[in-house]
């Protein structure tokens, strides 16, 4: 989980919105990126075992302002760029990269055409 919201928050710039334990005992952490209503949600519960992410399942993928300075700060953090930067026909800048866990996360940055 410490890996995690380092990724999400120290590092992808999420706000933490809240903390709490679930009736069964999950640890969940609510995080948001700033001037969104869009949360997303993180639970770590131990006794549930190892979580195999499998390659190129699912992503979550972040529109962003500037790809540039988040090519910078991903490689200030030693966070590797798996795939990109690449541009779409339409000018759509994008890049892969990965949390923690292996989840596989898109960051993109719209043309201003």
């Amino acid at each position: 989980m410490d890996r995690s919201i380092n990724f999400y928050n120290g590092i992808l710039g999420m706000e933490i919105v809240e903390r709490k334990t679930s009736p069964r005992g999950s640890q969940l952490v609510f995080l948001r990126f700033p001037e969104t209503n869009c949360d997303l949600e993180l639970c770590s519960f131990p006794g549930s075992g190892n979580i195999e992410v499998p390659e190129d399942l699912v992503h979550l993928a972040f529109q962003v302002e500037d790809l540039e300075r988040c090519m910078t700060k991903l490689a200030e953090e030693g966070v590797p760029i798996t795939e990109g930067p690449i541009e779409a026909e339409n000018g759509t800048r994008f890049i892969f990269t990965e949390d923690p866990d292996k989840y596989e996360i898109e960051l993109m940055q719209y043309s201003k055409k």
